[in-house]
């Protein structure tokens, strides 16, 4: 089996080893990816920018065997990130286990005290409306402990 790295296009590549910006790497790992896991991250990406329109995007964790590293949403803090793996994408909220989710969107890595994560696999959606609110709360959250008031919107 190829990894990451070795399956990257040509562009992809020429991104990864420039001085690219966050979104451009997250541009091309999701071009990269080329497939439902692609896609599904580019959706949950304008979800989040649609919940909140001023987090920044970051990449971070990058390596020889991931090159273009993990999409990061950060506002005042870690909000969540867009991990990819064969069979899902994974959504972890930094804090997540400190925040309400009366949608029940969390389903992976529920037994920890801090992180909690949504994992969607092939053919799956989300709760567009729900999964926003959470993203917000996630702001609002990580916005008190900074002593930061998030803007309404």
């Amino acid at each position: 089996m190829k990894n990451a790295a070795t399956t990257m296009t040509a562009d992809a590549s020429k991104v990864a080893e420039g001085g690219a910006s966050p979104a451009q790497l997250i541009d091309a790992r999701i071009e990269q990816l080329g497939d439902w896991r692609g896609k599904t991250l580019a959706r949950v990406r304008t979800l989040i920018k649609q919940a909140d329109p001023e987090m920044v995007e970051e990449v971070k964790w990058r390596k020889p065997s991931n090159l273009l590293g993990v999409p990061v949403w950060e506002h005042d803090g870690i909000v969540c990130t867009g991990e990819t793996y064969k069979d899902k994408v994974k959504l972890t909220f930094a804090h997540g286990a400190a925040l309400d989710d009366p949608a029940g969107l969390f389903n992976s890595s529920l037994e920890g005290n801090t992180r909690r994560a949504i994992d969607l696999h092939d053919g799956e959606s989300i709760n567009e409306e729900a999964f926003k609110a959470l993203v917000r709360a996630a702001v609002a959250l990580n916005s008190s402990r900074s002593g930061k008031k998030p803007k309404s919107g």
